[in-house]
């Protein structure tokens, strides 16, 4: 079977790939097939993430090992398409770079069989072009409750009046 995927990159322009990959490919194999597409050298950090039909990441499948075997991680040449990808678990996050944050949305689109005289992985679709740097992230903290929030961890003391500082009373 081929899974057929469109990888977009998450940014204000439309950039997208359509690619084709078999089944039992591996997850390293799209990782590759990704990178060249979208015109990297692949030699930076990757990893998939596991998604919801929200886009909320979820567990890490990496491209090389660096828990120093202090945890067990899933690696993408050992999680084979299939494993991941079905028809109700259709979406994946794909971070490249991990200085850059080069950040694309891997959604299956299609199921289908192998078609003759086609060579696997194939980059069926490419639209539009890879800007000059990856678009900027904006990372909000949540709002937890405004002035109730920060009045309970107030406790009037002048740091700057060190001759009221009393050693043993303020000690946590």
């Amino acid at each position: 079977m081929v899974y057929r995927f469109r990888v977009v990159l998450d940014t204000v322009e439309d950039v997208f790939r359509d690619i084709e990959i078999l089944k039992t490919n591996s997850l390293e194999d799209l990782h590759n097939v990704i990178t060249q597409s979208f015109g990297f050298d692949g030699t930076e950090m990757a990893s998939f993430y596991v998604s919801d039909d929200e886009w909320s990441q979820g567990e890490e499948i990496v491209l090389f090992d660096m828990s120093e075997g202090v945890s067990k991680v899933r690696m993408m040449n050992e999680t084979a398409i299939e494993d991941v990808f079905s028809q109700s678990n259709t979406k994946m996050i794909y971070v490249y770079d991990f200085l850059s944050m080069w950040t694309f949305y891997v959604e299956l689109a299609d199921i289908s069989e192998q078609a003759e005289g086609v060579d696997y992985p194939n980059l069926m679709y490419v639209h539009g072009q890879l800007p000059d740097s990856p678009p900027d992230r904006e990372f909000e903290a949540e709002d937890l409750g405004g002035d109730e929030y920060e009045s309970e961890f107030q406790d009037d003391l002048d740091i700057d009046d060190y001759d009221n500082l009393d050693f043993d009373e303020n000690w946590n």
